[in-house]
């Protein structure tokens, strides 16, 4: 899909990859109507925007209510005229602790957030897209939507409940005009354990990991590029690319790899 005058809705629009994904979009020539809970943080990306903001929307939704994003799609079309894209970028992590010591409270809201939020807004908006002549949807889920990671076991779930998802949508879809999208980040360099309300803990000895985080708006380009070249399965980073490929040639050591990774980590 060719991505020049389109109307694009990105959850999640306030910071990281989603803050960049409404800033190249709309530099591209797009209208965006940027989502998120926090319009002080929407605001900051409007004035990143600069002369482009003309094309941009604001709008403070709770993914979590069912009520709230039903009404998304008429406030998108009053704003736009129309959508021809989501992107649901939108997410949570967990405290880096075992599920054991997860309360039922922290696990509900990561899967509401997470899953129940990307389901919500496929639901209020497949019917409009499916009036377009060409359409998307774009659910970024996570490398932990595959990998296993202790410490991060229900974010996961939750990520891979958005994934086989999208795979079925990507069945369920083919031969209409609209597409769907899994995109599997590793490591970004985005700010989500704050916006998470999660503190990563110190890793033993003061060490730091040695997986480099990919700058957000190469994560941001990544994407819009497997877009506009309707791909279905897009990987963002070298890290999610080789475990994947190391998840699937052996589970039980990818496991255990990732396990030894986290491990100082959930003392």
């Amino acid at each position: 899909m060719k991505l020049h005058g389109k109307a694009i809705v990105v959850t999640g629009g306030a910071n990281g990859i989603g803050r960049e994904l409404v800033l190249a979009l709309l530099k591209s020539g797009n209208k965006v109507a940027a989502v998120d809970i926090s319009m002080e943080a929407l605001n900051e990306t409007r004035n990143l925007a600069g002369d482009a903001a003309s094309g941009l929307s604001l709008h403070t939704v709770n993914l979590a209510d069912k009520a709230a994003v039903e009404k998304l799609p008429e406030e998108v079309i009053a704003a736009h005229g129309s959508v021809d894209a989501i992107i649901n970028n939108a997410g949570i992590i967990q405290p880096f602790v075992r599920i054991n010591d997860l309360s039922y409270d922290v696990i509900e809201r990561v899967m509401n957030v997470n899953f129940y939020g990307t389901l919500y807004m496929i639901k209020a908006f497949l019917p409009h897209l499916l009036k377009r002549p060409e359409a998307q949807i774009v659910n970024v889920t996570s490398m932990g939507g595959f990998l296993p990671v202790p410490g991060q076991g229900v974010y996961g779930g939750s990520k891979a409940a958005v994934k086989l998802m999208t795979e079925a949508l990507i069945g369920e879809l083919s031969g209409t005009n609209v597409t769907a999208i899994l995109v599997m980040p590793g490591a970004i360099a985005t700010n989500i354990t704050s916006n998470s309300g999660v503190e990563v803990p110190q890793m033993e000895n003061g060490k730091k990991s040695s997986i480099k985080p990919l700058p957000a708006p190469k994560a941001a380009d990544i994407i819009i590029k497997a877009m506009e070249k309707n791909k279905t399965r897009v990987f963002v980073g070298s890290d999610a690319r080789t475990m994947d490929i190391l998840y699937r040639i052996n589970p039980n050591f990818a496991i255990r790899f990732i396990t030894k990774q986290m491990k100082s980590l959930l003392k």
